[in-house]
């Protein structure tokens, strides 16, 4: 399936923001990616900790959304070695997780996340999280 971005958005434009998409789940990294590109963002993907790390290090991405539940480390393990580092620990990021768990939320705050979401999630509340999380650096 090929999505088509926002009629607003060009591929030269200067605001166009990057998001690094952490999701190990191809049906849910499609399907995010989609709503992502429908509203004119650049999606960059990675479906694991080592990735996730490497390409955060080299595209810089202005937000992470990213998954806790990933093969090998965990999205808590990514999220500690982002902020460790002085070329990605300003880079917000947003949880997408099945696991709803409060202790997983509060420990995802605790490290230093700008937004929690479950699985399921709505296509709205994920853009509207976007957009807070790209609010909180700027």
């Amino acid at each position: 399936m090929t999505a088509f971005p926002n009629p607003e958005f060009t591929v030269g434009d200067l605001e166009t923001k990057t998001i690094l998409l952490v999701e190990d789940d191809p049906d849910v990294a499609r399907g995010v990616t989609v709503r992502l590109q429908a509203n004119g963002y650049r999606v960059a993907h990675a479906t694991n900790a080592t990735l996730a790390l490497t390409i955060a290090a080299l595209e810089r991405p202005d937000l992470v959304i990213m998954d806790v539940g990933l093969p090998g480390q965990d999205g808590h393990y990514v999220m500690e070695r982002l902020a460790r580092s002085i070329h990605t620990a300003m880079i917000p990021v947003v949880f997408l997780t099945a696991r709803g768990q409060e202790e997983t939320a509060r420990k995802a705050f605790e490290a230093g996340a700008v937004g929690f979401m479950t699985k399921p999630y709505r296509g709205d509340e994920l853009i509207a999280m976007v957009g807070t999380g790209l609010a909180a650096v700027a």
